[in-house]
């Protein structure tokens, strides 16, 4: 027992390590790998086609004005930098029925991953199965969230737009990095919104955004550099792998960097620190968490799950 007491006392020592360790633990304990590796896998699938038709029918729209096109790829396909520059306006032509085809399987493509995002908010909050949204209701949430996306794209448009349009040099850099952060603010809140539960005030979604925002702006630029500076020097088959990785990579950072940000929320909220670092689970926050984990299991109004640890556990 002499090494758990001896990471107890340091975490006693250096207090400001007691959030962190918790935020980790906490990760750890609702198997956020697992939920992010799920939230990736079904980005993989839908993200590229979503864009594709979302591109193609501004493209339709915004045919006459070659400017607002420019401002489309510089902001919402500049939200994605390892596919971004694949994607172009028009990507996509044939008939109208063709189109509306393609935009009716992109939305189901889209709902899983809200779907699949919905479920690990629910898991991150431990939301009891029984308390969960029905089936009808979070389809409802996964459609609102991604006509949000949209809109919230819509508006990076028309704001990159005037950047472009009104400023040059150095200065338009840093605006373009301010629109692009707010931009990010903004999509989070509305996914942080929509897919946590109703329960959950709105104030205790905050930092969590926060967090999200600042770190997928770091992700854009990471992106950004790698496609500048080393997908770009690889030619044929390896370029295409290179895509691939690099897409696989990207999205399941940004769902690990999604899913921290929303622990962080139920850390701050519930206050669920100081965490034992190892050994049985000797906290007060030990015991809410995984207390609050074993209900989860929870399908019906009848069942009621109880928990109790052993003396000196």
């Amino acid at each position: 027992m002499a090494p758990v007491k001896a990471f107890d006392s340091v975490q006693q020592r250096h207090r400001w390590l007691a959030l962190p360790i918790a935020v980790v633990k906490k990760f750890g304990d609702d198997q956020g790998g697992s939920l992010a590796a799920l939230v990736a896998y079904y980005s993989f699938f839908s993200l590229f086609p979503l864009l594709l038709v979302f591109t193609t029918v501004l493209g339709f729209v915004l045919q006459n004005d070659p400017g607002a096109q420019k401002s489309v790829q510089q902001s919402v396909l500049g939200q994605f930098p390892i596919i971004g520059d694949q994607i172009h306006l028009h990507a996509l032509s044939g008939s109208a029925v063709a189109l509306i085809v393609g935009l009716v399987t992109s939305l189901l493509a889209g709902l899983g991953v809200t779907q699949a995002a919905q479920s690990a908010f629910d898991r991150i909050w431990a939301v009891p199965f029984k308390d969960r949204p029905s089936f009808l209701k979070s389809r409802l949430r996964g459609l609102a969230l991604l006509v949000s996306l949209g809109l919230m794209f819509l508006i990076a448009t028309l704001a990159s737009g005037l950047v472009t349009g009104g400023l040059g040099g150095p200065l338009t850099k840093v605006v373009g990095i301010g629109v692009s952060l707010l931009l990010n603010f903004g999509l989070f809140f509305a996914a942080f919104r929509l897919m946590t539960s109703d329960d959950v005030p709105t104030r205790e979604l905050r930092v969590g955004v926060i967090v999200a925002g600042v770190a997928w702006e770091v992700l854009q630029v990471v992106g950004g550099y790698y496609i500048g500076h080393v997908l770009k020097r690889t030619t044929g088959t390896y370029a295409q792998f290179g895509l691939v990785l690099a897409l696989l990579i990207w999205l399941h950072l940004g769902a690990q960097m999604t899913l921290y940000a929303a622990e962080i929320n139920v850390v701050l909220a519930r206050r669920l620190w100081p965490r034992s670092l190892l050994g049985p689970p000797t906290a007060a926050a030990d015991k809410e968490t995984l207390t609050a984990l074993a209900k989860v299991e929870e399908r019906s109004a009848e069942e009621q799950v109880e928990v109790e640890f052993k003396r000196g556990g």
